[in-house]
């Protein structure tokens, strides 16, 4: 009896669906439109947002700009109010960035395979200033920082201020080649921890760090931003990695023994690169698990911060500058996120926040399990399976607790950007 039941209500539904679309063919009625339409409108994505709007795709990023919304797409970007999310403008382009802070801030965007730039005003899409020749681009809180080259074989660097555009320094670094193309290249210093309930670049554009390390077959070439000057040329070893952190360089020496791998952290201080601090046994997760020591992965840590494991298995996260432990946890510990002044650890379903200048956890949330984190300048992020929750770095008020599938893409002095397929909505802190 159940078969046959199933099978009428089958033929039924087969027959429902000729009808329909036979009166649709002939144009006596044409559902579809509005079955489309119902399909694509979507539900809220939190409670309590200020505003959601369909976006007109899925976007790669979105960031804030002052008051204005940057959502960028594979081949375009658009700007939207952040009080209300009314379109400001829009503008071709494969790849975009922000660079400055608060009411300073500009829109970086450009073409692949293209060289130049052009540097935008978030709230009108205004061209404040536009460059023909550079092959990449860096933006930072205090500067845009470029690379042009003249056949891959006279290279210079160039650091301009952001709203002014103003040149700050500019430094020859020779042969460098056409690697470092488009926005933000990787360059070899940290690599930032992250989740992926979190958008990689939430916390907005870094401060220009003291030293940037540019790569070159084989090579790591120095530059020194405070001067614009070219200090030191180092060329790792087989067994070696180098990244440039906290104003020094580090190099990392893997050395296969034993069946297994044993790391030595030397960092030195260019241009003469004078040890400042060592540190025997340190791994700073450059390599895959195994004996091979190929160190195929920057640093893990945050700014001038590096996160590594002790020979027992134990967590530190050690100031790139000077080498002092700013924490030692233990076999349980894990750091989910750090920057210069914080970290975020979790131990068994506790999650706590660590003030390095305090030398102590400042807060603490407990019963989350499996979560996730990110630090910016405004907010700690804590994500876990369909929650939310932002919180004061300094001691963990709560600014923001909410259910949520969405992803976060930016956090503001109040509030923070969540999206969710092609819908973005502004969730404010209280």
């Amino acid at each position: 009896m159940a078969s046959g039941g199933g099978s009428w209500k089958g033929y039924t539904l087969v027959a429902a669906t000729v009808v329909v679309t036979v009166l649709a063919a002939t144009g006596v009625w044409n559902p579809f439109p509005q079955l489309w339409s119902w399909i694509n409108t979507s539900g809220p994505i939190a409670p309590g947002a200020r505003w959601q709007q369909q976006l007109g795709g899925s976007p790669q990023s979105i960031a804030i700009a002052g008051d204005s919304v940057i959502v960028e797409y594979r081949t375009s970007v658009e700007a939207y109010g952040l009080t209300a999310a009314v379109k400001l403008w829009s503008s071709d382009a494969d790849w975009a960035s922000i660079a400055g802070k608060g009411a300073n801030a500009v829109v970086v965007t450009g073409r692949l395979l293209t060289k130049g730039y052009q540097v935008l005003d978030p709230a009108t899409g205004t061209v404040r200033r536009s460059d023909t020749g550079a092959t990449a681009v860096w933006t930072y809180q205090d500067a845009i920082v470029d690379l042009s080259c003249s056949d891959g074989d006279d290279c210079r660097l160039t650091a301009w201020d952001p709203r002014s555009g103003e040149q700050l320094w500019s430094v020859g670094t020779g042969s460098i080649g056409f690697v470092l193309d488009a926005a933000n290249p990787d360059l070899p210093d940290t690599r930032r921890l992250s989740s992926n309930k979190v958008d990689d670049d939430v916390a907005g554009p870094p401060v220009l760090p003291g030293l940037l390390g540019l790569p070159h077959d084989g090579q790591i070439r120095v530059i020194d931003t405070a001067s614009g000057r070219l200090v030191q040329t180092v060329r790792p070893g087989r067994q070696q990695r180098v990244a440039v952190v906290g104003g020094r360089v580090l190099t990392i020496t893997g050395t296969a023994k034993d069946g297994t791998c044993y790391y030595d952290v030397v960092a030195g201080n260019p241009p003469g690169g004078q040890v400042v601090w060592r540190r025997d046994g340190l791994n700073l997760r450059t390599a895959d698990n195994g004996s091979a020591c190929d160190q195929e992965r920057d640093p893990a840590g945050g700014y001038n911060v590096v996160l590594g494991v002790d020979p027992y298995g134990r967590e530190v996260l050690i100031n790139g500058y000077d080498g002092r432990d700013l924490w030692y946890g233990d076999k349980e510990s894990t750091v989910l996120t750090l920057n210069d002044a914080y970290a975020v650890i979790r131990k068994g379903d506790q999650v706590r926040g660590y003030s390095f200048a305090k030398d102590k956890a400042v807060w603490r949330l407990d019963g989350r399990g499996e979560v996730g984190a990110a630090l910016t300048p405004y907010a700690v992020i804590v994500v876990s399976k369909n929650r939310v929750t932002a919180l004061t770095p300094s001691n963990g008020a709560v600014r923001a607790d909410v259910r949520t599938d969405a992803k976060v893409f930016a956090v503001g002095p109040d509030g923070m950007i969540a999206a969710s397929g092609r819908d973005m909505a502004y969730l404010p802190f209280s």
